[in-house]
């Protein structure tokens, strides 16, 4: 079984790292991955000829960072902008935002935490983590940090030719826009986790392709090709939202809800790859 996976945030692998290091890290990510997925499915790790896509050295923002009770807002206004556009769609309450144009970040984790059951702290560091680098790679159409992760992504698909192709978090979000970007790269199964693709004002409308307009609401557009997608997503997991991305794009042939962790290992790959979810659409590509 052949898998390309595509990683979500915050799996920057350090600074300066390139050629045969890289390629070791790299490959420590990709068993990591494989035990993970394989584990799950109940078969030896060995089934699984699984590559790791990394493109987080392309969005580079810099450590995440507690902050101080001065540093309240994100320092990319892009980035804060999203975490308004986010914290809109979760249905914060304008006590939480004070009335302002931007949303204060210590308010919008400490309001988060308690609805979803989080770790504020965690969750803070998590939030200066995830809306910068999705700022980083949306900021436009043409960024060179979008194109060349998006590239880097293409190029390990092309060269690894799987028959599943697994996505996580903004690793969704870059693996959509690949595939588009090279139609004739077609795996079979295109599994995404934990994705933010739907989110409005932040994600959806900023996505290449561009979203079909349609009433009421645009679509976003379906796969090249005969690639079969497949969407799982925590109901307790506050990036994946808007919940149900069969709601908003075209050609979803599943869209499950599962209970997939508790705390604030919500949105973690891990749990997402061991779910029983994952295991029952991977199982029947086993053998290909």
């Amino acid at each position: 079984m052949r898998i390309v996976a595509v990683h979500g945030v915050g799996n920057h692998l350090g600074v300066d790292i390139s050629g045969s290091r890289l390629e070791e890290l790299r490959a420590l990510k990709a068993a990591d991955w494989a035990q993970q997925l394989t584990s799950g499915l109940g078969i030896p790790a060995g089934w699984c000829d699984l590559d790791f896509a990394y493109y987080a050295d392309k969005l580079s923002t810099g450590p995440a960072t507690q902050g101080t009770p001065g540093d309240d807002f994100l320092d990319d206004p892009l980035a804060q902008e999203m975490l308004t556009a986010w914290a809109t769609e979760l249905g914060v309450p304008k006590e939480v935002s004070q009335g302002h144009a931007t949303l204060p970040l210590r308010a919008l984790s400490s309001w988060v935490a308690r609805r979803f059951d989080l770790a504020e702290g965690p969750l803070r560091v998590f939030l200066r983590m995830l809306f910068p680098e999705v700022a980083t790679y949306l900021r436009t159409q043409d960024a060179p940090e979008r194109i060349s992760a998006r590239e880097e992504v293409a190029a390990r698909i092309g060269r690894h030719r799987p028959s599943v192709l697994i996505a996580h978090s903004l690793g969704s979000v870059v693996a959509y826009e690949a595939l588009h970007a090279h139609p004739e790269l077609q795996p079979q199964l295109f599994l995404t986790l934990g994705s933010p693709l739907a989110l409005p004002r932040a994600v959806f409308e900023r996505l290449i392709p561009t979203p079909r307009s349609a009433h009421p609401n645009p679509r976003g557009q379906r796969l090249p090709g005969r690639t079969r997608w497949v969407n799982i997503a925590d109901p307790g997991d506050p990036v994946a939202v808007p919940p149900r991305l069969g709601k908003y794009f075209d050609g979803i042939a599943h869209d499950h809800t599962d209970v997939i962790s508790p705390g604030f290992r919500f949105h973690h790959a891990a749990n997402y790859l061991q779910c029983p979810a994952t295991a029952a659409t991977i199982a029947p590509y086993i053998n290909v």
